[in-house]
């Protein structure tokens, strides 16, 4: 059992835990991921890191409320457990040789770019953050984005926070000015991580997409999180979660995805009721 230290909401749909997983902590690096389960008889679902304290033996994650089990996961409270929390799996993020860096973060994908740009930071990189969210009622880790970069720009697309606009275009405005940005780090929503690698492609600065929207099963053994890279067939959380954008076939993996929409859909509902009875 792991103990929940905290609980934070970020905002109306995202929610912050620290777990209280000491040997995770230890091992964890920017770009990993870890497994849980809420409650015994529970599904298991991947959650990128999203921090740690190896002092203090805990492991940050923050998720969108939006499923079954992530809706079972917010109903828990600070000093109540979960069942299991695995981990750190998957591939680090490949920081080497980084002196100027650009972190691309889309909606709740922000969470997961955050330590990087740390991680960068922490290696004496000049980062430039750039994160989108669809109104500022939805805007998360700014003030931790502000601390990590040397440049941040904040998207919205109704304005109501920051620039009015897409990631892709001050990613564009940068690419255009300068040329000395050593590799793009794009985090987020499968579409949007798609269109800015084709917003990247014509200055060929090597880019990097983490695919783990994609993931289920963690483990390579269920199959759905494959894509081709490459031409190559891969397993998302196996091979990756990270990957050269310019090699990543988006259409087919966005297809993929949506084909457990309904299934995703009954659960949320059966969930909805259950809590609703206090079960």
């Amino acid at each position: 059992m792991y103990r929940i230290a905290k609980k934070k909401t970020l905002n109306s749909t995202v929610t912050q835990m620290d777990i209280e997983a000491p040997y995770v902590a230890a091992k964890a690096q920017a770009g990993q991921f870890i497994i849980l389960r809420v409650h015994k008889d529970g599904e298991r679902i991947p959650l990128t890191i999203a921090g740690y304290d190896r002092t203090a033996g805990t492991v940050r994650i923050i998720f969108q409320v939006v499923g079954a089990t992530t809706m079972l996961l917010n109903a828990k409270n600070e000093g109540e457990y979960i069942e299991d929390f695995v981990g750190p799996l998957g591939n680090a993020t490949d920081l080497g040789g980084v002196k100027k860096a650009l972190v691309l973060g889309g909606g709740v994908g922000s969470a997961i770019a955050l330590p990087i740009a740390q991680a960068l930071k922490k290696k004496g990189c000049a980062v430039t953050s750039v994160v989108g969210f669809r109104n500022k009622d939805l805007v998360v880790l700014k003030e931790d984005f502000q601390e990590a970069s040397e440049r941040f720009i904040l998207m919205t697309d109704d304005g109501s926070a920051g620039r009015k606009g897409l990631v892709t275009e001050p990613l564009r405005e940068i690419l255009e000015k300068e040329k000395d940005i050593d590799k793009i780090f794009i985090i987020g929503p499968l579409v949007m991580m798609k269109f800015a690698v084709e917003c990247a492609r014509p200055f060929g600065v090597p880019t990097v997409v983490s695919m783990n929207p994609i993931m289920i099963d963690g483990t390579g053994m269920c199959g759905c999180c494959r894509l081709t890279v490459g031409g190559k067939m891969l397993f998302a959380c196996v091979d990756g979660p990270d990957f050269d954008g310019y090699l990543v076939n988006f259409d087919e993996a966005i297809s993929r995805s949506a084909q457990y929409a309904e299934f995703e859909r009954k659960a949320r509902e059966k969930t909805c009721n259950l809590l609703k009875k206090g079960c």
